[in-house]
């Protein structure tokens, strides 16, 4: 495994990759040595290297989309080894909200045809190796709220990242249905 930091509109972010696609993003910590260290800590022995193409590919992809461009993310090649069947059916769903647009936890779990399902979906969201690629922070709660964020920066860092994408009055934005 090799990793990267990168620099966008929010921060220094981290992606991490193998063989089989990207493994992890992080979003900013408090600073590039901060984000370093949460992305070593998720991956450990994950060594620093340049990014092969396909991985600086991702990583423009995301810088553009962090600097306002509505941008698609979906192209990335992520590596879902490992990951739970319910959580990769959540995440494959989440990657379908385009930029500026978004979802509740309960609309997620209807369309897998789980209903009563609003809270596992949240929690697998919550564990999502690869916010912004699939992007969480497009999912909220029933009234519109922002529910939680279990990146560094928390909820504030979903809605600066709402705002970038164009959503307008946070708490209450444009819905997919």
């Amino acid at each position: 495994m090799n990793y990267a930091l990168f620099d966008t509109a929010i921060g220094s972010c981290g992606v991490v990759w193998g063989e089989r696609g990207i493994a992890g993003v992080h979003l900013p910590d408090a600073n590039p040595a901060r984000t370093r260290a949460g992305l070593t800590r998720r991956f450990p022995g994950a060594s620093p290297a340049e990014p092969i193409p396909q991985v600086q590919q991702a990583i423009d992809g995301i810088v553009a989309l962090l600097r306002g461009e509505k941008r698609d993310l979906r192209e990335i090649e992520l590596d879902f080894a490992g990951i739970p069947d319910f959580n990769r059916r959540v995440y494959e769903l989440a990657r379908r909200i385009p930029p500026g647009v978004t979802m509740t936890y309960g609309e997620i779990a209807h369309r897998l045809a789980s209903p009563g399902t609003a809270r596992a979906v949240g929690q697998a969201l919550g564990h999502n190796p690869w916010p912004i690629v699939v992007p969480c922070h497009r999912v909220l709660a029933a009234d519109g709220g922002m529910g939680g964020f279990s990146a560094p920066g928390g909820v504030s860092t979903k809605r600066r990242m709402l705002e970038i994408e164009g959503v307008e009055g946070v708490e209450a934005p444009p819905r997919l249905f």
